[in-house]
């Protein structure tokens, strides 16, 4: 899921573009988490998933102080990929939308699950397992089929 945020993402707002698997964000995006003024609890993640991103320290910055966070910051602080002009936003993700679009299928969903499940354990765990899945998956695919699909990578890339 790509989020692309164009204004304010306030709170839940905030809790909702961090569930996205990436973000994009036009230089009028802003970012706050309001719980504490509100006296709210963060229940869709953003307690666990903002310091996991930016480091604890920020992250209590931001949702203790309600402190708001520019797109530049945001992106510089890893939890926001890109930054562009407004005017640039929606082109910004739909061609993004369009080169993930060219995965071989259910390979968008085999990748996410890797690095999630991966990123949920201690490193030495998450190679482990990706070599496990890999070994798993690579022995269903032959040598002739990664030929084919390299091919049909390098016609796409010679259209664009």
């Amino acid at each position: 899921m790509i989020g692309a945020i164009n204004g304010a993402a306030v709170t839940g707002g905030f809790e909702l573009a961090l569930a996205c698997d990436m973000l994009l964000a036009s230089t009028d995006a802003r970012f706050a988490d309001t719980h504490t003024r509100v006296g709210l609890a963060s229940g869709w993640g953003l307690s666990q998933k903002l310091s996991r991103a930016v480091g604890i320290y920020r992250a209590r910055e931001i949702s203790l102080g309600s402190r708001w966070v520019s797109a530049e910051q945001a992106h510089a602080w890893g939890f926001v990929n890109r930054v562009v002009a407004p005017s640039e936003l929606m082109p910004a993700a739909r061609t993004l939308a369009a080169d993930m679009l060219l995965a071989q299928p259910g390979m968008l969903e085999r990748y996410k699950a890797i690095i999630n499940d991966g990123f949920a354990l201690p490193f030495g765990q998450g190679m482990a397992l990706e070599a496990q899945r890999a070994r798993e998956f690579n022995t269903s695919v032959s040598a002739a089929d990664i030929e084919q699909r390299r091919e049909s990578v390098r016609q796409v890339n010679r259209s664009r």
